[in-house]
């Protein structure tokens, strides 16, 4: 057969991008590789999430250096993928046509990280010869495949197990893995286009004549809006780094946080909005910062993977599962019901209304010196 259909870089429908842009027929490909073992790991939700589960890649690729590993999620994490070579495909949940391949097609290893019922149900559904983490059973029940995923499994069933957890989201999936962890970074890398973007945007505010540039990612998601710190204390705390230091503040985020965006910005010329951007344009204007102040949201993994200092402020949600990697300053208030993950709270004042501008004014200091 003229057609080496098993290539890695056949579609199946259509000409493979070596020959439709060369004209190189697969008697004489030099970019031919036939399709071998393969890994798929599913993670849908939330984007953040998503993302700081990237950091497993590192450890997968050395423990199965010959398999390709795709990933399925939602559409809206796709562009996380972007210039990342471990992996080799980016699967869409919502893509109808998926769901009739991922029937037919095996895989050596799936791994599925989140015991949720539609993750579960897709890592049930697709044959493979090994799987980690959580399917489910006959009776629609979650379960943990294998005994290293139990720990994790029974810390999102029993609150006073998520409350005392010590270790990081990062330690947790390796240990599901029975991988070695070495507090691999999260991996988001920018292409040029995106990295002009950035200076573009530098030079247009003439952040140059800063002596620091801080970000400010004030919002949360619609899910949690108690992770939220209120606008009240980003509003004193900006006037006070703004008095002791020569600093820009860029704002970040659109939608939950055009609110306090829109007070934010009355405070100084020197307070930028940053506007609505796309993911990646979105990501690319968080690498302009040395300083990034946010709560615990998809800004906080995305500062992370950048390489950024970090403010973090936490209440609702764990900050023991936050991986700092020497980077990140946490502030939470000494309050007993901390790491309750509740969406609707009654006590008054709520714990993140208990974090002051003073407390996270020192850190600031901390950092800037």
């Amino acid at each position: 057969m003229l057609l080496k259909k098993d290539c890695i870089h056949f579609p199946g429908d259509r000409p493979c991008i070596p020959h439709k842009t060369k004209g190189i027929m697969c008697n004489d490909c030099k970019y031919y590789v036939p399709a071998g073992k393969s890994i798929l790991i599913i993670k849908l939700d939330a984007i953040g999430d998503v993302l700081r589960t990237t950091s497993i890649l590192h450890s997968l690729k050395k423990q199965y250096p010959e398999h390709r590993i795709k990933w399925l999620t939602r559409w809206n994490a796709k562009d996380l993928f972007l210039n990342n070579d471990l992996v080799s495909d980016v699967l869409i949940f919502e893509d109808e046509v998926l769901s009739i391949s991922l029937a037919v097609e095996s895989f050596d290893v799936v791994i599925n990280l989140d015991p949720s019922p539609v993750s579960a149900s897709l890592a049930s559904y697709i044959k493979s010869n090994k799987k980690i983490g959580f399917g489910l059973d006959e009776k629609g029940k979650v379960y943990p495949f294998n005994k290293e995923a139990v720990e994790w499994f029974e810390m999102g069933a029993f609150d006073n197990l998520k409350k005392a957890n010590k270790k990081t989201y990062q330690q947790i999936i390796h240990e599901i893995c029975s991988l070695p962890y070495k507090k691999a970074d999260i991996i988001l890398n920018l292409n040029e286009e995106e990295k002009k973007f950035r200076n573009d945007f530098f030079k247009k505010h003439k952040l140059n004549k800063y002596e620091y540039i801080i970000g400010i990612n004030a919002g949360a998601s619609d899910r949690w809006q108690y992770k939220k710190w209120n606008v009240q204390g980003y509003k004193n705390l900006l006037k006070k780094i703004l008095k002791k230091y020569d600093c820009a503040i860029l704002l970040f985020g659109s939608g939950p946080e055009d609110e306090a965006n829109k007070v934010l910005k009355k405070i100084s010329e020197s307070v930028i909005d940053t506007g609505m951007n796309s993911l990646r344009n979105f990501i690319a204007l968080m690498d302009i910062p040395q300083l990034m102040i946010t709560g615990d949201t998809l800004a906080l993994h995305v500062a992370t993977a950048l390489k950024k200092k970090i403010i973090c402020l936490f209440g609702p949600t764990s900050y023991n599962e936050i991986e700092d990697y020497g980077r990140i300053n946490k502030v939470y208030p000494e309050m007993d019901c901390l790491v309750c993950y509740k969406p609707v709270c009654d006590f008054n004042p709520a714990c993140m209304d208990l974090i002051t501008d003073n407390m996270v004014f020192e850190e600031v200091k901390k950092i800037l010196m």
